[in-house]
């Protein structure tokens, strides 16, 4: 039957086994099969089941080439160097695992070890699980731990073998002031151990019975996923947690865990023990706090506009209000207090449209829900986990459409007409610019909004209209050129009129006496070139004769004079 520990957090940590068990039937063999990555003998594994994030440590085991500390290093060496070497048997790790997850506001972790098969059935096991806040490295040689800050958490697990198969489960904080564990040392250190079993807030168990089989085995490489493999008497160790009630998460005060590793220690002495064995350090997640990730994508990407998007918060969230461009996020850190909050974005119209809102990408436990409602979302945030979500706009194109008509009535015929638009131009080359046909261009993809439309260049055989622009336009979203056509303000019409050309000739019949004095045009509104044609002895050519209106009377006048 499992103790009151194991109940309350719905995990199996104190049967000395990995087997899930009626009633609560949720044990470390839940996790199978695992993925294990990185490079043997130092893969990790990570894996979120049923809200419990699981986490695997692997350890060379049985070689001198396994990690291994510096000899004296004791557990309140801060960084302490790292070199190669065999622990002792009763002390070679093969891998540890940890698991965390809030279960009715409390946090609770589980600690797991496996050591190398042992000469004895009665080995003692003494191991510490060490918990970081923070990320800064320590200097090269301590084999990627992280320098200590105050509150960082040690666990020890204190086995010392024999037929009784209960461990003991201390806690200690690191101080930068005040006392420390071992008296004769100075802070910053570990501070005064708390007895976690006595104090009903740990239960834990060895294998002291029965060998055990575990199925998140790391396999032999190349393979990756997890396999089985039996440890036999007192070679499994396990425990259970309580840490909120254990006074490791205060109400209203925030605090998160994101490195661990497992030592193995010579005793549980603090003050004489050596540290021995190294596994991890690696990175996990354990906190009393959540994390809120607001992301802002636009469609298309990059956003040509640069628009900067608006939204309001609910819960406490600070800022109350913030403002994303495309490509922008807003990480409200892992230090959001466990309650209700919701974010909505304002309506992106008219440039843009609401496309989606997408929160696939949280990372969540049973405690914390989800709810949807259009540009909203609303959410129970529980501890340690992640609320991720992305708002996705598109942004919001119509359509313009240009008529070219004839002052003689209908489309122009001719393509090549030049029309600008708000530094733009279009050409009608009667093959569908932009959908366009002779007599009318359509230009598409536009943003919304008013557009100036000047006619630049008439096409053939047409002059410019007498009011060639701007004109303005007013382009509508949702508006293209096929299925949804620009009407009303969205379309310009510009009347071009015909041109023509006159030449009137004169030469001498051949008698030699007669030439012309003058010719004269009127009514042509084009100045004259009287360059006299091939085989004439003098011409008046006017050209672009803009035939507005229609019809349009020129009288040319000759004088002979013989």
């Amino acid at each position: 039957m499992a103790g009151p520990v194991s109940d309350a957090a719905g995990f199996e940590g104190d049967d000395g086994n990995l087997a899930p068990a009626a009633p609560i039937n949720f044990d470390w063999n839940s996790f199978a099969p695992t993925t294990w990555t990185g490079t043997a003998p130092d893969r990790t594994a990570a894996k979120t089941v049923a809200g419990w994030a699981f986490t695997g440590l692997e350890d060379a085991a049985a070689t001198t080439s396994d990690d291994a500390f510096a000899g004296g290093t004791k557990q309140d060496n801060n960084c302490p160097t790292v070199n190669t070497g065999k622990a002792p048997n009763k002390d070679d790790l093969e891998r540890v695992y940890v698991t965390s997850k809030t279960v009715s506001g409390d946090v609770f972790l589980g600690l797991a070890w496996t050591r190398i098969p042992q000469n004895t059935t009665s080995p003692s096991a003494h191991i510490g699980f060490e918990f970081n806040q923070g990320s800064t490295a320590c200097p090269a040689g301590s084999d990627g731990l992280v320098q200590r800050t105050a509150g960082d958490m040690l666990i020890v697990y204190d086995f010392e073998g024999g037929a009784g198969d209960a461990p003991v489960l201390t806690l200690r904080r690191w101080v930068t002031t005040g006392s420390c564990e071992v008296t004769t040392n100075s802070p910053p250190c570990w501070g005064p151990a708390t007895n976690l079993t006595a104090g009903g807030f740990a239960e834990g168990r060895v294998n002291t019975t029965a060998s055990v089989v575990d199925t998140n085995t790391p396999p032999t490489p190349p393979a990756t996923t997890s396999v089985s493999s039996t440890s036999g008497l007192n070679e499994f160790g396990e425990a259970i947690i309580n840490l909120t009630d254990a006074g490791v998460f205060q109400p209203g005060v925030c605090a998160a865990f994101g490195k661990t590793y497992a030592v193995s220690r010579s005793s549980g002495n603090s003050a004489q023990a050596q540290m021995k064995d190294l596994v991890g350090p690696g990175d996990i997640r354990i906190a009393n706090c959540g994390q809120v990730i607001i992301r802002k994508v636009t469609d298309p990407s990059p956003d040509p506009t640069d628009t900067t998007f608006n939204y309001t918060t609910t819960g406490g969230l600070d800022p109350a209000t913030f403002g994303l461009k495309n490509g922008g996020f807003l990480d409200y850190g892992p230090d959001v207090q466990a309650g209700s909050y919701s974010v909505t974005e304002t309506d992106p119209a008219p440039t843009f449209a609401f496309t989606s809102l997408d929160c696939s990408a949280s990372e969540t436990g049973d405690g914390t829900t989800i709810t949807i409602n259009g540009r909203t979302v609303s959410f129970n945030l529980a501890a340690s986990d992640i609320v991720d979500c992305t708002y996705t706009n598109t942004l919001q194109v119509g359509a313009l459409r240009i008529l070219k008509n004839s002052t003689k009535g209908g489309p122009v015929s001719q393509a090549g007409a030049v029309f600008s638009y708000d530094g733009s131009s279009v050409t009608d080359n009667g093959a569908g610019d932009e959908d366009a046909d002779v007599g009318e261009v359509c230009v598409s993809g536009l943003l919304p909004g008013d557009y100036d439309v000047t006619e630049t260049s008439a096409p053939p055989g047409y002059g410019l209209p007498t009011d060639p622009g701007p004109e303005t336009v007013t382009v509508v979203a949702g508006t293209n050129c096929t299925t949804i056509p620009p009407t009303g303000s969205a379309v310009v019409t510009f009347t071009d009129p015909p041109l023509a050309d006159i030449q009137v000739n004169f030469r001498d019949g051949g008698s030699g006496e007669t030439s012309a004095t003058s010719i004269e045009c009127t009514n042509t509104g084009t100045t004259a070139d009287t360059t006299p044609a091939t085989g004439w002895d003098d011409s008046r050519t006017h050209e672009d004769i803009r035939i507005d209106p229609s019809p349009r009377t020129i009288v040319c006048t000759i004088v002979i004079d013989p």
